[in-house]
């Protein structure tokens, strides 16, 4: 009898430790119920399991909540509206616009017909209750919810026009979004409301040429606090927006308090664009393009002198301020970049149809269907993965949903370059070429392996949430292990 219930005993073992292997893996408690020892030996696991023991499959990754990515009623019309508005206010009108811009004396500036133009279709837009979808707040927005908006974004994103004639351009949106968060009523007054309007423009200072700005704690462009007045001297580049003649204000992040521990060495502060010392000595250009006359800019601060209060939210909040903007814009970013996506995808099938080589068109040539298909399937999972990063905005706030922005971030723009790519080759020569919006749209999208983070930066927080879960997953085992002992059962001990 003993052998034989030793073997019984370490087989309900061997049965007990693979199920709560399998537990661990699955992130949940299962017992061997089929044999009375195996309720004895796993009922305190799973009574620790309840309490404080295995580690489950994370919040984010597995709750019905994060996975819910529909668009809430309220907000399918307002999407409806804005692509009826797109077709028949901003399409027509784009070739023409943009062909203007290629001929005028003056690239940084806007001609009579462009103004005309998009005033236009600006006009259209808030006639129809179509403006700051961007904001959360119900009172300067309309009150969406960063998925809601997400699938606006897409759309948005398949015209390089749509955005501004919504009020919904970057960097507009996160600074509007700062302003509205953290600044003073007089901040607000001065500068969010004309921005709300869409009256003026604005731009965001932070990179620099002389350091590595994917760190920020490394920004050297100093203020000094001096007789009730904040002294700039440094200098930034890459300045998106700052060479429109409309863009009257920047945000500025300088270091202020370079004695401070190092994430409360920085600081936002509000500079008027025309305020003495803002030098801006010329655009950037990105493969070529400069961009005009939104542009990029090099800007130098020499004693520029603000008021001290154009401080935002106080000294030493720089980095806080940046998680209100950085979230939501690097959202809005993604999903545009995704519409960028559908656009070439669109063009690639547009120009393998029409063109003939070898005696058939280019689009059954080779691999050229394949290439299709891939687009496509990547283009459906970036969607999922960006919407459930806006899920997770929703669900668990910014701090909380960082991870799976810097999914979409680290994911998107570089598959969106690789789709671009492949239409340019499709296209041949003249994808290239100014014949071609791909070009362009190729600059935008590498532009933003760099913008609000490279990818090697969102990787690296990635990877290190990975290690760092396994590392606590593998202590609670440890731990869970140490505690369990097997105890004798009906006085036998094998």
């Amino acid at each position: 009898m003993k052998p034989d219930f030793t073997m019984r005993y370490y087989y309900v073992m061997t049965l007990y430790l693979a199920d709560w292997r399998r537990s661990d893996r699955r992130g949940c408690p299962h017992t061997c119920r089929s044999d009375p020892l195996g309720q004895v030996l796993t009922k305190p696991a799973l009574e620790r399991d309840r309490n404080k023991g295995f580690p489950r499959v994370p919040e984010t990754s597995s709750s019905p909540s994060l996975n819910n990515l529909e668009m809430s009623e309220g907000a399918r019309s307002l999407l409806n509206a804005v692509v009826k508005h797109i077709r028949e206010n901003v399409d027509p009108f784009t070739k023409e616009y943009l062909r203007v811009n290629e001929t005028k004396p003056d690239r940084w500036s806007y001609t009579p017909r462009q103004i005309d133009l998009m005033e236009g279709a600006k006009r259209k837009a808030r006639d129809a209750g179509l403006w700051n979808f961007f904001l959360p707040n119900a009172e300067t927005g309309e009150g969406l919810s960063n998925l809601d908006y997400a699938y606006i974004a897409a759309e948005l994103g398949k015209n390089p026009l749509a955005s501004e004639t919504l009020n919904c351009s970057a960097p507009d949106t996160g600074n509007m979004e700062v302003l509205e968060r953290v600044g003073t009523p007089e901040q607000k007054e001065r500068w969010l409301k004309p921005l709300l309007a869409g009256k003026i423009r604005s731009a965001f200072a932070m990179t620099e040429p002389d350091v590595a700005s994917s760190d920020a704690k490394n920004i050297s462009t100093t203020a000094v606090l001096d007789s009730g007045e904040w002294i700039i001297n440094g200098e930034k580049f890459y300045i998106s927006g700052a060479g429109d003649p409309r863009c009257k204000i920047m945000i500025v992040m300088v270091k202020t308090s370079p004695d401070a521990e190092p994430f409360r060495q920085q600081s936002q502060i509000l500079v008027p664009v025309d305020t003495p010392g803002v030098e801006i000595l010329g655009p950037m250009h990105v493969f070529g393009h400069d961009e005009a006359p939104h542009g990029h800019m090099h800007i130098r601060f020499t004693d520029v002198r603000v008021p001290e209060a154009n401080i935002l939210w106080g000294e030493g909040r720089g980095f806080e301020i940046s998680q209100v903007r950085l979230g939501p814009g690097r959202i809005h970013h993604c999903m545009r970049s995704i519409g960028q996506a559908e656009k070439a995808l669109d063009l690639m099938i547009e120009r393998g149809l029409e063109r003939v080589a070898f005696g058939r068109k280019i689009i059954d040539l080779g691999k050229n269907m394949e290439t299709v298909s891939r687009a496509r399937i990547e283009i459906e999972a970036m969607r999922l993965l960006v919407l459930k990063a806006a899920r997770a905005m929703d669900v668990l706030g910014n701090k909380e949903a960082r991870i799976w922005v810097s999914m979409i971030k680290a994911k998107v723009p570089e598959t969106v370059c690789g789709i671009i790519d492949q239409a340019m080759q499709v296209h041949g020569a003249m994808g290239v070429s100014q014949w071609s919006p791909l070009s362009g749209m190729y600059a935008m999208q590498r532009t933003l392996r760099f913008a609000d983070g490279p990818d090697e930066v969102h990787h690296h927080v990635i990877a290190r949430n990975e290690v760092r879960t396994y590392q606590e997953s593998n202590s609670r085992q440890d731990n869970a292990k140490a505690e369990f002992q097997v105890r004798p059962v009906g006085g036998f001990v094998g």
